[in-house]
């Protein structure tokens, strides 16, 4: 039997939130994602925030979702699974980004991976987890 099936996109990162209101915070006035949908889902406990992160594949909209950690039990920053989220934009808006992030007293800096022709930005949000501004060279 042969799998049949590829995926084309990704569709979702979903974060576990330590301090939920200041990683909301960070995601959409220091990065400046666009809210989607805020609140609590049905009887959930937890709140969850969803942010648009552009267009995925087959007409489904990219998201990150936050989800408030009710038992505040996540790992998260260097004792995570989570690696970094890495989010897209273009070559010129990476110096303006980074004066933006030093600006509000984040930390900022640049990685060359010369091998794709990409450009990183590295920063951290309020949990402590790597956040890259990736762009391809021009």
């Amino acid at each position: 039997m042969t799998r049949g099936f590829t995926p084309r996109a990704l569709g979702e990162v979903a974060i576990r939130c330590r301090d939920y209101a200041a990683m909301v915070d960070f995601y959409e006035n220091m990065i400046g994602l666009t809210v989607l949908e805020n609140g609590r889902r049905g009887d959930a406990p937890q709140r969850i925030t969803f942010f648009r992160l552009g267009e995925s594949f087959g007409g489904h909209t990219a998201v990150l979702a936050l989800f408030e950690d009710a038992k505040a039990t996540a790992r998260t920053g260097a004792c995570s699974s989570l690696h970094h989220i890495a989010l897209s934009l273009p070559w010129d808006e990476q110096v303006i980004a980074k004066e933006w992030l030093e600006a509000h007293d984040l930390p900022a800096r640049f990685q060359d991976f010369d091998w794709v022709g990409w450009r990183g930005l590295f920063t951290r949000d309020p949990d402590g987890n790597t956040v890259e501004l990736v762009a391809a060279a021009p």
